[in-house]
């Protein structure tokens, strides 16, 4: 029986007719790799859940995984003499290389960077067929089966839309429709990224990681400053834009700057069950003065302000709302007006995404991943993505850019204005 798309994964179709919109997870295994071993649990798991074969049908907003046979290949990666430098640029090749989304097709891929006594196991999808809690479920369950532990328990692969749950509570709706105009014009005072070349839809990708003591100086401040850890990486990454950004014209009403966050709806949408195979997102965005010269702690306060009244009124729910409006400007526009739809309405400078892998990858110790990475495409929707992962009282971040509005150069003052700010606070935390 088909399944409805809702409105996020049809947004992110019309994204990937821009770019490829995917997404990469990465864990890290401390076993020896045996590639015809990993090849075949892999293809028996996906066989076995059904996850083969997908057909999308934009037009009526259905899909269908018809199943058969899977038949994924293993990329193994020559190994060079950094390893976290050839799994970035491993990351960056398969965000930027596209599925055959206009014909059935399994929507992973999947590659190994092997090693003497470990090896990077890298799973690659096509985003709009799940979201990463889902995404890290289906990944235990290849790697279990790889230790020789099999869950035969099956994946339901067509589950309900919830779209509808905006236009069930009238209250919400109307507060969703004011919070919308009300962040439509907090927008137009927002700094435009400068884009160097619209043509230009690249990805590029890196990765970094905060020590297990820079992350209990992230929440010893967290909790003194009373914000979230989520705020708090907001307005590190606004604090890093603030310093690195270029000064808006002195007469020029756009003193602003915006960034998004990416919320897992699962638990709002009562889909607490680990056998829900979809995508359930929702969003938010918050902006803050452009001063460098401001307290991070300010900041953090300003960012709490902003997500404590959108957590309150549960604003994050409606995000179908204003993807179901931007989708339909989009669909009418030419191809260049859609490019530059998001930079001239919604300038972002960046966004984050946020997740535990250890509250998601329940097992003993002993079984759990040496190390995970995250890294999303960008979209046309903002420039640079934090995807940021907790993992063994760690964190790893993959960041990841348009190339057409930073360089190299500048997103590598972006991470250490980041990384700095984070060694501050471990000196006053």
């Amino acid at each position: 029986m088909p399944g409805r798309l809702n409105i996020f994964q049809r947004t992110m179709l019309l994204w990937n007719g821009l770019h490829p919109y995917n997404a990469v997870h990465v864990v890290r295994l401390d076993s020896p790799f045996d590639r015809s071993r990993l090849e075949a649990q892999v293809n028996c798991t996906l066989q076995a859940q059904g996850l083969v074969n997908l057909a999308l049908h934009p037009d009526s907003a259905t899909f269908c995984y018809e199943g058969g046979e899977a038949k994924c290949e293993i990329k193994v990666v020559p190994a060079g003499g950094d390893p976290h430098a050839d799994l970035a640029a491993e990351t960056e090749r398969q965000l930027n290389a596209p599925f055959a989304v206009h014909q059935s097709f399994t929507p992973f891929r999947f590659f190994v960077l092997p090693g003497t006594n470990s090896f990077f196991f890298g799973l690659v999808y096509f985003h709009a067929v799940a979201d990463g809690e889902a995404v890290v479920r289906l990944f235990k369950r290849m790697v279990d089966s790889y230790r020789g532990n099999e869950d035969a328990t099956g994946l339901d692969l067509h589950p309900k839309s919830h779209d509808a749950i905006l236009f069930r509570d009238p209250v919400l709706l109307v507060k969703k429709f004011l919070a919308a105009i009300a962040q439509f014009q907090s927008l137009r005072r927002a700094q435009r990224p400068p884009c160097r070349d619209l043509q230009n839809q690249r990805n590029a990708a890196l990765l970094f990681s905060l020590t297990p003591e820079d992350l209990r100086a992230l929440q010893r401040t967290a909790k003194t400053w009373d914000v979230t850890l989520n705020d708090l990486f907001l307005a590190l990454l606004l604090h890093a834009f603030a310093q690195q950004s270029p000064r808006p014209e002195p007469a020029s009403h756009r003193t602003k700057l915006a960034a998004g966050c990416i919320v897992n709806l699962r638990k709002e949408l009562g889909i607490t069950g680990r056998q829900v195979f979809g995508l359930f997102l929702g969003s938010f965005v918050v902006t803050c003065q452009r001063q460098p010269e401001t307290n991070l702690r300010e900041l953090a306060q300003a960012v709490r302000q902003q997500t404590s009244r959108i957590k309150q009124n549960r604003l994050y729910v409606g995000t179908p709302l204003e993807l179901h409006f931007a989708r339909l400007l989009l669909s009418r526009f030419s191809l260049e007006r859609r490019r530059k739809f998001y930079q001239k309405n919604h300038p972002l400078w960046g966004g984050i995404t946020n997740m535990n892998v250890d509250s998601i990858w329940l097992q003993t110790a002993g079984e759990l991943p040496v190390d995970y990475f995250r890294a999303v495409s960008t979209g046309p929707a903002t420039p640079l993505v934090l995807a940021i992962t907790t993992v063994r009282d760690g964190v790893n971040i993959g960041l990841t850019y348009r190339t057409a509005f930073f360089s190299a150069p500048e997103v590598e003052g972006v991470k250490l204005c980041f990384l700095d700010a984070v060694r501050q606070l471990r000196t006053t935390a």
